[in-house]
Order: C-alpha cells, then sequence, then structure tokens
C-alpha cells in the first residue's frame, strides 16, 4: 500500500474552543478513515482543514509524501467532497447540473451515463433539481462524486436522506473504490460495513 495522506501535530479551534490537539492520521491506498465523535466533537472542520477550508492552529497534512501546501491546486484534483448538502443548482436540471460539473473535471459522455445508469437516475434527467426527492438528490451528489475520478473521497454523513437500498450503495460504491485503490475518509453517525483496511479516528 502508498501513503495517499496523513495529518501530524493537529490542532484546530472554532472560537476560544480546541476540537482536537496533537491529532494524528494516515490513510493509505485501499483504505478507509472513519472520523468518529459526538455532535459538535469537529468531524465536519477536521475535514474542512484536511481539504484547506479551515486553517489548523498547528501541525502539518502531506499529501503523496508532501505538504500539501506545497502543490494546493494538485492536492485539490485529487480530493472530492460529498458534503451532507447536495450543493447542486436547484433550478438547473440533474443532467446540466452534472454536466456543469463534468466541465470543471473532464469526462466522457459514456461515462456520464453509465453514472447515472448505475444509481437510478437515467429517467429524471430532464427535471430540476427541486423536484427531485431528497434521496434522489443524494443519488446526484453521488454522481458528482463518481464523475470526479480522484483518488481521495472525503464524506461527511453520506447516509443522510437515503434509504435502506441507498446505504446499501454507498456501501457498495466505496468498497469498489477501495479495491481500485482509492482511500476514503468518512465521517458519521452510522456504522459502515466496507471491504477493506478500516482506521478510526476518535473526537471528543
Amino acid at each position: 500500500m502508498t501513503e495517499l495522506l496523513s495529518g501530524s501535530d493537529l490542532c484546530l479551534f472554532r472560537g476560544d474552543r480546541c476540537l482536537f490537539t496533537a491529532l494524528e492520521f494516515a490513510l493509505n491506498t485501499g483504505e478507509l478513515l472513519v472520523i468518529e465523535g459526538p455532535n459538535g466533537s469537529g468531524k465536519t472542520s477536521f475535514l474542512r482543514g484536511i481539504a484547506g477550508l479551515l486553517e489548523f492552529e498547528t501541525g502539518t497534512v502531506r499529501w503523496s509524501s508532501k505538504r500539501v501546501t506545497d502543490d494546493y491546486q494538485g492536492f485539490r484534483a485529487d480530493i472530492v467532497w460529498l458534503s451532507h448538502k447536495v450543493g447542486c443548482k436547484a433550478d438547473l436540471n440533474l443532467l446540466e447540473n452534472l454536466r456543469f460539473e463534468s466541465g470543471l473535471r473532464a469526462t466522457d459522455e459514456a461515462r456520464l451515463q453509465a453514472v447515472l445508469e448505475r444509481l437510478s437516475l437515467s429517467r429524471l434527467t430532464e427535471l430540476p433539481l427541486r423536484s427531485l426527492s431528497a434521496g434522489q438528490q443524494r443519488r446526484v451528489a453521488l454522481a458528482r462524486l463518481l464523475l470526479a475520478r480522484a483518488r481521495i473521497w472525503m464524506m461527511d454523513e453520506p447516509f443522510t436522506n437515503l434509504d435502506k437500498a441507498g446505504h446499501s450503495l454507498v456501501e457498495e460504491l466505496i468498497s469498489e473504490h477501495l479495491a481500485d485503490g482509492g482511500g476514503c475518509i468518512v465521517a458519521s453517525h452510522q456504522a459502515l460495513n466496507v471491504d477493506g483496511s478500516t482506521r478510526r479516528v476518535s473526537l471528543q
């Protein structure tokens, strides 16, 4: 296995509250890193810090053995974020949203259609996003994840608004991504059952 991402001596404050200090983590190819902790413990903030959306007080995050600050553009091209919010335009239809995403990260039409079929979205492509159910919108967010072709998936509460079948689908997609040599960081209150090595970081 090859190290994809690691962090050492990480400290993060929100306001005057220290969420964590001296935190360390590592993520190798084919591994799942689960971020555990109660509400308010800093799980989402930890993910945002790794992605560079928040600044750690101390510590270093390394990507492919180099500091992410030395190549933020390359690092951000290698990660994709699945938030608890869908992150798409409600007035655009499903296909328009995904083609906009494809314009940011090149993909071909055949792959787009394959992803739509895999996620049972093919019949919904002309509908505005606002007309889709919460679960269907969540599947659109998963489509964005698959189209990105990033090695590192960052997922914040990935099972939000998904039924049992959707829950199983997310686990299946993660297992396939790990088998292909990717890595995944997940913050979730719900248990995950995936194929692949699992590490854990517990926040208090």
